[in-house]
């Protein structure tokens, strides 16, 4: 479940749209605005090309209300950041999460 900045960017834009309310519809132009006012300018073909490639990747759902499609993400930020760590500690360090926070630590003033 690798992820490019952008889907991430993404990601982090439905996380804080839905931080008040889980259940709120978020559209394609819901987060083109968001992310333009984060200072992320990307054309609305852009976000609609990526939302339906994380949609592919099961991160999104996509449903219909009216004539209008919204998205909702299947995992909140904690849940994606779990198996983030899990994916690189399976790739990097054959599985072992402890392995993978020592390298951290030991790589903190380098990573800095």
């Amino acid at each position: 479940m690798v992820c490019g900045k952008l889907e991430i960017d993404i990601l982090n834009s439905f996380w804080t749209l839905t931080s008040q309310n889980e259940d709120r519809d978020i559209s394609i132009q819901d987060i083109v605005d968001n992310l333009s006012a984060n200072g992320t300018e990307r054309a609305y073909t852009t976000i609609k090309t990526v939302m339906d490639r994380l949609t592919v990747k099961s991160i999104l759902v996509r449903y219909k209300v009216g004539k209008k499609f919204f998205y909702r993400a299947t995992m909140n930020r904690e849940e994606m950041a779990s198996a983030a760590i899990k994916e690189t500690a399976d790739r990097f360090f054959d599985g072992s999460i402890p392995a993978l926070i020592r390298f951290a630590e030991k790589s903190q003033n380098v990573l800095v």
